[in-house]
């Protein structure tokens, strides 16, 4: 079963843990709007061949924003987001 980058976008949804999770990862203070704009943005911008499924996650790694999000496969969810070496 492939990645669909679409479906990813169209369903994406976040805890209430996970704004707060995403401000302390990447070391800042965004909104929780601006955190959803940003990552909708990333992934947007990503090219699929950057998504990599591992189990039930699909973590999608954008080198130019030196970022790794990490969503959940099956409800859609965003779990976290890393920083990454360049």
């Amino acid at each position: 079963m492939g990645i669909s980058k679409t479906e990813i976008l169209q369903k994406l949804c976040y805890t209430r843990l996970v704004y707060g999770r995403i401000n302390k990862k990447l070391h800042c203070q965004l909104s929780d709007g601006e955190i959803e704009e940003l990552i909708f943005k990333v992934i947007t911008e990503t090219k699929k061949e950057l998504f990599e499924r591992k189990g039930k996650n699909v973590y999608i790694t954008n080198r130019e924003q030196n970022i790794r999000i990490t969503v959940n496969q099956n409800t859609f969810r965003v779990i976290t987001v890393d920083l990454i070496d360049k």
